[in-house]
C-alpha cells in the first residue's frame, strides 16, 4: 500500500504585506527628515544687471559678509585670519572647491579685500560673487 502526501511545503515568504510596509517607512522619513535653510547671517545683497547660475552647488562653501563686519563660512563665524586655514582646508579635501560670497551691499570695501586676500592665500582661486537680479 503506498502513501500519499497530503500537504505540500511551501518556502514563499508572504509579501502582501509589504506595500504597507513601505509606505509606513516612506511616510516615516518624509515626516522626520528635516530640511536644512542655511541661516547665515543676515544680509542685503547687491544688485546685478546680469548674473550667472552656478552649475554644481555641491562644490559650493558660502562665505557671508555682513555691513558689522562679520564673517560666516557655511553658518559659524570666524575671524578674519581664519579664512585662510579653513578653505584650505575645504580645497585640499575638494579641489573643485569654490568660495561663494555674499557679501552685504553696505559692507566696508575693507572687509572684502580681506576676505579675498585671505582666500588668496590658502589657495581657493575660483571666487562667485552673489547678487540679486535687477535693473
Amino acid at each position: 500500500m503506498q502513501f500519499k502526501k497530503k500537504s505540500k511545503v511551501t518556502t514563499e515568504i508572504p509579501t502582501a504585506s509589504l506595500p504597507d510596509i513601505v509606505f509606513m517607512l516612506l511616510l516615516f522619513f518624509m515626516v522626520t527628515t528635516v530640511l536644512r535653510r542655511s541661516v547665515g547671517i543676515p544680509i542685503d545683497l547687491p544688485v546685478a544687471k546680469k548674473i550667472q547660475k552656478l552649475e554644481a552647488k555641491k562644490n559650493v562653501t558660502h562665505v557671508y559678509a555682513n555691513s558689522m563686519g562679520e564673517i560666516s563660512i557655511d553658518d559659524k563665524l570666524v575671524r578674519t585670519t581664519d579664512i585662510r586655514k579653513i578653505m584650505y582646508k575645504k580645497f585640499v579635501e575638494n579641489p573643485r572647491t569654490i568660495a561663494s560670497l555674499k557679501v552685504d551691499r553696505s559692507a566696508p570695501m575693507y572687509v572684502v579685500t580681506d576676505i579675498q586676500q585671505e582666500l588668496r592665500e590658502g589657495g581657493v582661486l575660483p571666487i562667485n560673487y552673489t547678487a540679486i537680479y535687477g535693473n
